[in-house]
């Protein structure tokens, strides 16, 4: 018997849901449940549409957690993340809307999102959130990613 986890996703062609809320994201138990330490997923490449013009909104997010009993699937999060490709949403909804679904489903002990967005309408917006003051002794680094500044 195997102790590889059972994954809806990985090792099979998988078309990309239509839809932020048909997505399904896999977790896996954290094979490190006793130690604190920080993930990070970047997509540096992430779409969604403007909720006002249906316009292509563009941003790089960053997403930081902590793990507690599980972790994310990264495949499910990358199907995830791309189901946004169609969905129209402000850049707070979306940014703090997919923060609040890994926390709700995966329950990580710290978690925190950095959206990134390239400029709609002349004017760049980053959004932040986060659940909470990081758990003491974790290493937080720095996102590592810079407001827009245009071509300069």
């Amino acid at each position: 018997m195997s102790d590889t986890p059972v994954t809806s996703f990985l090792g099979q062609q998988t078309p990309l849901p239509v839809s932020p809320e048909e997505a399904v994201l896999d977790y896996v138990p954290n094979p490190r449940p006793s130690a604190l330490y920080l993930a990070r997923f970047a997509a540096p490449e992430f779409t969604s549409l403007c909720p006002v013009t249906g316009q292509p909104d563009f941003a790089h997010l960053v997403i930081d957690y902590a793990p507690g009993e599980t972790i994310v699937e990264s495949k499910s999060l990358k199907l995830f993340l791309g189901s946004f490709r169609n969905h129209a949403g402000f850049h707070e909804d979306v940014t703090v809307g997919i923060g609040q679904r890994l926390v709700d489903e995966m329950q990580p002990r710290w978690l925190r999102i950095g959206g990134y967005w390239y400029p709609r309408g002349g004017i760049p917006i980053d959004v932040f959130w986060q659940t909470g003051t990081p758990p003491e002794g974790l290493w937080v680094p720095d996102q590592g990613v810079s407001s827009y500044r245009g071509r300069g």
